[in-house]
């Protein structure tokens, strides 16, 4: 487990854990007309049993992705969906021309609970996407993956399923999940990948190894997102 992962832990009780950008052209930061504005993007975790590893969301402009369905993950996501290591994938969007703006929840969210994150917006860069682990899980995550943003006073409300990155087979043990620590306490990283290295929707928890499915097996969505401009 990383010394990361093992504060947050310490410091919540609960988990921590953790992109594929695909830039499709040159962006000009300056883009657009309009003055600095800001999206209110609140996250609720409506699954029964999961928890969301610290999230992570960024404004940005169209050409940019967190993921494409079918192809491989990238190695930020790759951290973000086996570990719930934001750090990667934070560094990934700061080196982007394509990113204004980026939050972290900086903890994690349990069942039927919500947290709001805030990031600037203007012009070009009104696209939001979001992310974080599921745990436990091996390699589950949720994303929003450049949604448009309200204008005005119009609200956006999305729900999101369960992604499988493909990076780690899903033995469901133990021993490669990094938490609730209450439940695993694994490394986080399994070398294991199954033959199905893409990212794909989750097919959920089957209570083959250490989990029970009555606990933690979902029906997808598993979150509900709203997107809103601040006053």
């Amino acid at each position: 487990m990383s010394r990361l992962l093992a504060r947050i832990l310490a410091a919540t009780g609960l988990v921590a854990a953790s992109l594929l950008l695909m830039p499709a052209g040159e962006v000009n930061a300056a883009d657009g007309d309009e003055h600095d504005a800001r999206f209110v993007v609140t996250i609720t975790n409506i699954t029964q049993g999961q928890i969301f590893t610290p999230i992570v969301a960024a404004s940005h402009t169209s050409a940019m992705r967190f993921f494409s369905l079918g192809q491989p993950a990238s190695e930020p996501l790759e951290a973000l969906a086996e570990a719930g290591d934001t750090g990667p994938l934070k560094l990934a969007l700061a080196g982007s021309r394509a990113v204004l703006d980026t939050a972290d929840s900086g903890a994690p969210l349990a069942p039927g609970e919500s947290v709001r994150l805030m990031l600037r917006t203007r012009g070009a860069f009104r696209f939001v996407s979001v992310a974080a682990m599921l745990v436990p899980t091996n390699d589950a995550f949720f994303a929003l993956n450049g949604v448009e943003g309200p204008r005005g006073r119009d609200v956006v409300t999305r729900y999101t399923p369960a992604y499988d990155a493909g990076t780690e087979v899903n033995d469901e043990l133990c021993g490669q999940i990094p938490g609730p620590p209450t439940v695993c306490q694994g490394e986080g990283f399994n070398p294991n990948r199954g033959a199905d290295n893409f990212v794909r929707i989750h097919s959920g928890i089957h209570g083959d190894g250490d989990l029970r499915r009555s606990s933690y097996d979902w029906r997808n969505p598993v979150a509900r997102i709203t997107i809103q401009r601040a006053n």
